[in-house]
């Protein structure tokens, strides 16, 4: 009897850390089901990196990475490229992982061929189509063709059943970046600023959506912060854009106690996350991360799809204002209640046993039995 087989696809970096985990737990369960890896390519380089950490390579890369691309030429690409490699690997079910132009693009490619698509982090939303732009879209679109709807929380699963989506296509397993930051920070030995007896503010700001003048705003918060309180220093852990990097080294350049660094490995960036005492971001996969460490987070946004470690105090909703980055940055830095407050809160984003449920349910919709204990328990 033949093995099923199960492509995943990955194209960005969050992509990778959330997929890794996934991946792994299939590629342990080899004896009864094949795990094909494909990569679009559309993040390369930290793609990679994310990949390397959890031992992973893929079985192909469409490459599609060219600088300045539109979201029209990048979509066009990766939906010629997946088609070729589901016409060729004829897997029995496709995955991808959240909200990217990739997942979106993989559950099109999937629809289109009739082939079963599985949703990792499936049923987050805001109240806007528009914000995050085109990441909230991608979600939706992705919602109406899913077979299996994996959530991570009871709210993004309400979610879609709001949407009416078979209840039973619904799974809440935790969210896969717990797995992968767990993990991560266990095997990884790495140490930051052993040196620096002071604090450290991390800063991570690349949604398109705060390009130009909101990320000039977090900019001059943030310096000012530091300018505050000369205990502290500011790490930016600059994304590849380059309007992004014009921006923040136009104003955070220069100063002795800001440190602008290249995109850290996976790895690495989960233990600069422990080493942090405040963390200010746009990312949705550091709201998730960082409460792990019990690392207040400031979410510079106007609105989350991650609104559970705001319900549980672990992250704060605060937009791009300086007034406003900077209030609220300074409070945490000030006040010592306000810090143990948000540290204290516990996590609401999973146990780091996402991957295996996610296994499990798959291969058992596939007909085949296994054990519900996860390696990276």
């Amino acid at each position: 009897m033949s093995r099923p087989k199960v492509m995943f696809v990955v194209g960005t970096r969050p992509d990778a850390i959330k997929s890794a985990p996934v991946v792994a737990e299939f590629l342990r369960h080899s004896e009864v089901v094949e795990t094909v890896l494909i990569s679009t390519g559309q993040h390369k380089e930290m793609l990679t990196q994310a990949l390397a950490a959890f031992g992973l390579t893929p079985d192909a890369d469409l490459g599609v990475m060219t600088h300045g691309q539109t979201l029209a030429g990048v979509t066009q690409k990766i939906l010629a490229g997946l088609d070729e490699q589901i016409a060729a690997h004829q897997p029995d079910m496709v995955f991808a992982q959240g909200d990217t132009t990739t997942t979106f693009v993989a559950g099109l490619a999937s629809f289109y061929r009739q082939i079963p698509f599985a949703h990792v982090e499936a049923g987050l939303r805001t109240e806007s189509i528009w914000n995050p732009f085109p990441e909230e879209f991608n979600r939706r679109a992705v919602g109406l063709f899913a077979k299996l709807h994996f959530a991570p929380t009871e709210w993004s699963a309400k979610n879609l059943l709001r949407e009416n989506v078979d209840p039973a296509s619904v799974f809440v397993t935790g969210n896969t970046g717990i797995d992968a930051v767990k993990h991560t920070a266990q095997i990884h030995k790495k140490s930051w600023y052993e040196n620096w007896a002071g604090r450290i503010v991390l800063l991570t700001t690349h949604r398109r959506e705060n390009w130009g003048a909101p990320q000039e705003q977090i900019a001059r918060a943030a310096l000012r912060l530091v300018e505050t309180h000369p205990d502290t220093k500011l790490v930016v852990a600059m994304h590849r854009n380059p309007d992004v990097r014009a921006t923040l080294t136009g104003i955070l350049s220069g100063h002795e106690r800001i440190d602008l660094i290249e995109p850290p490995d996976y790895a690495d960036f989960v233990k600069l996350m422990q080493r942090a005492n405040l963390i200010l971001t746009d990312s949705g996969g550091v709201q998730e991360e960082a409460p792990s460490f019990g690392v207040p987070v400031l979410v510079l946004r106007t609105t989350t799809e991650r609104p559970e470690g705001v319900d549980a105090g672990t992250a704060k909703l605060i937009g791009t204002d300086e007034e406003v980055v900077f209030f609220e940055g300074n409070r945490l830095l000030s006040d010592p209640a306000s810090h143990a407050e948000m540290a204290k809160a516990v996590s609401p984003y999973g146990d780091g046993l996402a991957s295996s449920r996610i296994r499990y349910i798959t291969l058992r919709s596939l007909g085949i039995e296994t054990d519900e204990v996860s390696m990276w328990a």
